[in-house]
């Protein structure tokens, strides 16, 4: 525990007061169901975990506005949410829905360009913001469990984009395919 401390304090923890310290055994066990955290030892979990903050947002939020500059990506803890895209006639779509689980804004870590679209709360909603600071100070501690982190993105990535692929060319989309 003395290395998260360590990496916190040395990657700006201080400027996040709701900064999580410590976890329970519950949202441990809700990260490791999540695709983003899957396959990590309780060790990296751990690290990554303190690197996490608490952000609560009311209905109606948003929480991220296509076009503005992100350096940061969230993970569902609870809530409902709407992502939505401007299209170039200024009409906005719905593109999908977020609910406890999933996570959104990894692009902007990936790519770092600004973000792909727009995120609403549609109901009392709480995320866990991880930064691209963050993100990188996992790197730097344990590069094994950074490994697995792009892996976890990558494979979730590959999966929204099967999904876009089938909805384009009309195919029936099942099962989380």
């Amino acid at each position: 525990m003395n290395l998260v401390r360590a990496l916190l304090a040395a990657h700006g923890a201080d400027n996040y007061p709701r900064a999580m310290t410590a976890s329970t055994p519950d949202l441990k066990a809700f990260l490791l169901a999540t695709p983003f955290f899957g396959g990590l030892t309780d060790a990296s979990l751990e690290v990554l975990v303190s690197m996490l903050v608490e952000c609560r947002f009311d209905t109606g939020a948003t929480i991220v506005t296509e076009g503005e500059p992100g350096r940061s990506m969230f993970i569902v803890k609870s809530g409902r949410l709407a992502v939505r895209k401007r299209t170039s006639s200024g009409n906005v779509i719905p593109i999908s829905v977020l609910e406890p689980g999933d996570f959104f804004g990894e692009m902007t870590l990936i790519e770092m360009q600004n973000r792909s679209a727009t995120v609403i709360a549609e109901s009392p909603t709480v995320l866990y913001e991880l930064t691209a600071k963050k993100l990188y100070a996992c790197y730097k501690a344990d590069v094994h469990a950074y490994v697995i982190v792009l892996q976890n993105i990558n494979r979730e990535l590959c999966r929204r984009l099967r999904r876009a692929d089938d909805r384009f060319t009309g195919h029936q989309v099942g099962n989380g395919n």
